[in-house]
């Protein structure tokens, strides 16, 4: 299991607060500028401190695929308006998080 360190504990934190805030207030729809602001810093703490550098392919696959499914799914579930709303939190969430870990990975590449 790997160590964890202060930045490592506030970004694991950061995803799991982040998800259950995105499926609380996704339910209830009330997901304003003032939510929507909190979800992104969310998703840029996840990126910036809790992915290690060798969970970085894997972190980007997965929110890539995150990311996909849920703008496809929010649309083509505009029926279920509460999924719709849950599926566009996680995106406010995973966007920011994947850019992040994805530019950390340019640089790390850059820098070999």
């Amino acid at each position: 299991m790997a160590r964890k360190s202060a930045g490592r504990g506030l970004g694991g934190w950061a995803f799991l607060i982040g998800v259950l805030l995105a499926i609380v207030l996704g339910y209830i729809g009330k997901i304003d500028s003032t939510w929507t602001w909190i979800l992104v810093v969310i998703g840029l703490i996840v990126g910036f401190f809790n992915v290690a550098e060798r969970e970085t392919e894997p972190f980007l696959m997965s929110g890539a695929v995150l990311i996909i499914a849920s703008a496809f799914g929010g649309t083509a579930l505009n029926a279920v308006a509460s999924l719709n709303n849950v599926l566009q939190a996680l995106l406010l969430i995973f966007v920011p998080a994947t850019v992040i870990v994805a530019i950390k990975h340019v640089f790390n590449m850059a820098k070999r």
